[in-house]
């Protein structure tokens, strides 16, 4: 707002001076004048506390009251502006403003009427429209900085969340081995105990008492069975399924490369997922990886989608986007490891550029 008035100012000024350097008056009071107004209102928009700036404008006002009676009548062509200035740290009506503003008609010499009513007018449109334009921009800084203290919110919210996630899963593998350690000590490793116990019995009983010494070591046998049946038991309970695992795997991948990419990640599948095996799931996983990898480099897409559909004889996973596609396909390294990756279980892959570009991993279910 303040550049605006400084030109606004500086025009005004600048016109004085050509008049006067046209009319061809050279009064030293005149000169004196001028630049006591200029150095005045160069310091008002220097100083920064509100209360010089009223102090200051109030003194140019005087100043140039005075210097229209006793320097030249033009000097009143600066009272519309610094009066504009002033009124508006205590009235925010504009019409009231530019109403105040044609007072000195009543005082003022006719000769300077038209000039001066022209200028009040011009004064009071470039004073509304630094007005509006310093209103919409405080606002605009307001609001830029309410959402700035949002994002700071929302990251701080984010790392205490990873960090509780992180907290989160270390408990949770905390707990799990307490659980695995009570279990082998409470089930297989009382067992153990009773096993080694009978058979240090039967070690003693071996050549004075067969029978009894037979009869120890069997159950030591059965009990070492069951000790055995227990941690396979135990092991079963503990592993994940393979499809669960291989699920998992790429949910996390499709959900890591929605949440870093502006770029909208739908995800389906369908089928038995039980039929593919570990080796399929870790081809599919790479594969999947080099195929988002390209579209985010050079598709220059909005959607990409990831499917995997279990059929009767093979595995079809397709990652297709709505990017700019390519007529002509060239295998570099990403492709031709994906080839590689997929001829070892006697796959295939095929890329198609005509609509988007998509590449779609056929694995044969053995």
């Amino acid at each position: 707002m303040e550049s605006w008035i400084i030109i606004n100012k500086l025009i005004i000024l600048i016109y004085l001076v050509l008049h006067y350097v046209h009319g061809n008056i050279h009064k030293p009071w005149i000169v004196f004048a001028l630049l006591l107004y200029l150095c005045l209102n160069i310091s008002i928009y220097i100083v920064k506390q509100a209360a010089a700036k009223k102090s200051g404008l109030l003194l140019s006002i005087i100043l140039t009251i005075l210097f229209y009676y006793d320097a030249d009548s033009l000097f009143i062509l600066f009272f519309p502006l610094n009066l504009y200035e002033l009124v508006s740290y205590y009235i925010d009506k504009k019409w009231i403003i530019f109403t105040m503003a044609f007072f000195p008609v009543l005082f003022i010499m006719e000769s300077v009427y038209s000039l001066y009513i022209l200028v009040a007018a011009f004064s009071f449109t470039i004073f509304t429209m630094a007005s509006i334009y310093t209103s919409k921009l405080r606002k605009l800084e307001n609001h830029m900085d309410e959402m700035r203290k949002d994002i700071q919110k929302l990251t701080r919210s984010l790392n205490e969340n990873n960090e509780y996630m992180r907290q989160s899963e270390y408990t949770f593998k905390l707990e799990e081995r307490n659980r695995l350690s009570q279990t082998i000590h409470d089930q297989i490793g009382h067992s153990m105990t009773g096993a080694l116990i009978q058979m240090e019995a039967a070690k003693r009983l071996v050549e004075k008492d067969t029978d009894k010494a037979k009869e120890l070591l069997q159950n030591s046998i059965n009990i070492l069975k069951e000790g055995i049946e227990k941690i396979r038991v135990t092991l079963k309970n503990i592993k994940p399924p393979t499809e669960q695992m291989g699920m998992n795997r790429i949910k996390l991948l499709v959900d890591e490369f929605a949440a870093k990419h502006d770029m909208k990640t739908i995800f389906r599948h369908k089928g038995n997922l039980e039929v593919i095996s570990p080796i399929h799931w870790t081809i599919i996983h790479q594969n999947v990886t080099e195929a988002l990898t390209n579209t985010m480099k050079y598709a220059n897409a909005t959607v990409v989608s990831i499917e995997i559909h279990v059929l009767n004889t093979f595995i079809k996973v397709e990652v297709k986007d709505n990017g700019k596609g390519s007529q002509r396909i060239r295998k570099g390294l990403g492709i031709t490891g994906m080839e590689e990756r997929t001829a070892s279980m006697n796959g295939t892959i095929i890329a198609d550029g005509t609509n988007g570009f998509s590449v779609t991993t056929l694995l044969p279910i053995q």
